[in-house]
């Protein structure tokens, strides 16, 4: 195996500012160092354009903010942007409005390998716990883990376990094909050059929904075998209102009719 030399974290975002900040504390606090960050701001205010650019004024971490203009939900696109700049092999997708434990990097590294992408899981946190974290204002990973027991027994989180058993890489992640079960656009990794053969996200997929799946299927459409990233590189997702589903049925009928069209090509 030969593992990533430089990671690259494409982080896109939007009008969370308070989120973002905790986001951007727990990479500070990464065990593995190896990286950069790629921020792909879907059309911030300028509030979310500060944040960002007293991070990179007063950080050791590589940071570079990719902006486009708020013309509604157009992620695939400022992601694009932002992979064409990206410097590391290797491509860690994640989102601001998700914090990482410290061996989040380390354990993407430890996954990585030729070949493979990796789709990861998330640990769900409820309305008041998310407030608490946000008002505070700082992220302190040892504290939380000190809690988590409490916050599963009282709902605010929906997972315990995977915070503390991290399973090896093994067989038993890889998938057999394309399904479109966990697939977390908030957490998925791919080699670079794998994602430029597909030519990144596909960004007829405008508004909310299956862009993530889309990427997943082209990606394994090209060879590219999936490989399970749960038990290992779970983020902490904090609750927010579920965006607007007017444009994921639309969505997912593309994606659905680039799996036809491979299937009868595939039997043709």
């Amino acid at each position: 195996m030969n593992p990533p030399t430089l990671i690259t974290v494409v982080l896109a975002t939007y009008n969370w500012p308070q989120a973002l900040s905790l986001c951007l504390q727990s990479l500070a606090q990464q065990t593995d160092t190896q990286f950069e960050i790629c921020i792909a701001d879907d059309g911030s205010t300028a509030e979310t354009t500060d944040l960002i650019a007293q991070w990179m004024q007063r950080s050791t971490l590589s940071i570079r903010h990719f902006w486009q203009e708020d013309q509604g939900f157009r992620k695939s696109r400022i992601l694009n942007q932002a992979v064409a700049q990206a410097q590391g092999d290797y491509l860690v997708f994640l989102d601001g409005d998700c914090i990482v434990q410290p061996d989040f990097i380390a354990r993407h590294r430890a996954l990585a390998c030729p070949g493979f992408m990796v789709t990861g899981a998330r640990i769900l946190l409820e309305q008041s716990l998310t407030q608490a974290l946000c008002q505070g204002g700082t992220w302190d990973p040892a504290a939380f883990m000190r809690h988590a027991w409490r916050y599963r027994r009282q709902g605010q989180i929906n997972k315990w376990l995977p915070l503390h058993i991290k399973l090896p890489d093994h067989r038993g992640r890889h998938y057999k094909g394309f399904v479109w079960r966990r697939i977390k656009g908030c957490n998925m990794a791919a080699w670079r050059d794998d994602v430029q053969r597909i030519g990144g996200f596909d960004e007829a997929l405008e508004g909310w929904g299956h862009e993530d799946a889309d990427f997943v299927f082209r990606l394994q459409a090209q060879g590219v075998r999936r490989k399970s990233g749960s038990w290992s590189t779970e983020v902490l997702h904090l609750w927010h209102r579920t965006a607007s589903k007017e444009t994921a049925q639309r969505n997912a009928e593309i994606v659905r009719a680039k799996i036809l069209a491979k299937s009868s090509r595939s039997l043709s």
